[in-house]
């Protein structure tokens, strides 16, 4: 009796002792990161919100992304299936566009024709007006936070993979990236008196898949009168 009560303790105390692996943002091959083409869910629909007009542009936005739809009995809840989705994709706060959403879609407010950001699969998770540049330079310029690949390659791109920051212009041309391919942006932020974009970057340089205390900080800014948006290194420390 003693030994299956020990036996149970020791069992017990190994189950508690054990840490889950943390998930990486990058699975590596080879010594390289690797990103593969995402299949889109079959279960969901493409959606576009209704249209947003930043203050002071003529390019109205229209936010698109995917909306899951889950099967119901309309018999049983006495309602149709529309009833059971909520097909907002995104929020907006002024100058500012939020959530995790597919694409942007633009349209000059004198237009019919409606022109993608991009054709390739994406996640949007900010779009910010830079509205005191415009004010001050006239040029109208977006700055994203978004994902580009599948990083970790569990066939979907997320917040759980690395995120980059791109520009683009208030029409969406221009779409660039201005970020470090495979640097996880940590944040960014505008000095209006040198109409600077600085920003920084964390690389995994151990390449254990993860971003923590022994990856390399990287410093950058971007002068946004510059028509190429070149993109500068600098060290602070």
């Amino acid at each position: 009796m003693k030994r299956i009560l020990f036996s149970l303790v020791a069992f017990t105390t190994l189950l508690s002792c054990k840490k889950e692996e943390p998930t990486p943002k990058v699975i590596y091959e080879e010594g390289k990161a690797k990103a593969e083409v995402v299949v889109r869910d079959s279960g969901s629909i493409k959606v576009a919100d209704l249209p947003i007009l930043m203050e002071g542009t003529q390019y109205l936005i229209h936010p698109v992304g995917d909306v899951r739809v889950y099967d119901t009995d309309s018999k049983v809840y006495g309602s149709s299936k529309t009833n059971q989705v909520s097909y907002a994709i995104s929020n907006y706060n002024r100058f500012e566009i939020t959530g995790f959403f597919d694409n942007l879609n633009f349209q000059h407010v004198d237009s019919t024709s409606v022109k993608p950001l991009t054709d390739k699969k994406i996640q949007i998770q900010t779009a910010t007006y830079l509205n005191t540049i415009a004010a001050k330079t006239k040029k109208q310029i977006i700055v994203y936070t978004l994902v580009d690949s599948d990083t970790n390659q569990d066939g979907k791109v997320n917040q759980n993979d690395i995120k980059s920051l791109y520009l683009s212009t208030i029409s969406g041309s221009k779409f660039i990236k201005i970020s470090e391919e495979f640097q996880e942006l940590i944040d960014w932020n505008i000095i209006e008196a040198q109409n600077r974009l600085y920003f920084r970057c964390i690389e995994d340089i151990n390449k254990n898949g993860a971003f923590d205390k022994n990856d390399k900080v990287h410093y950058h800014y971007v002068n946004l009168l510059d028509n190429d948006w070149k993109v500068e290194v600098y060290n602070p420390n």
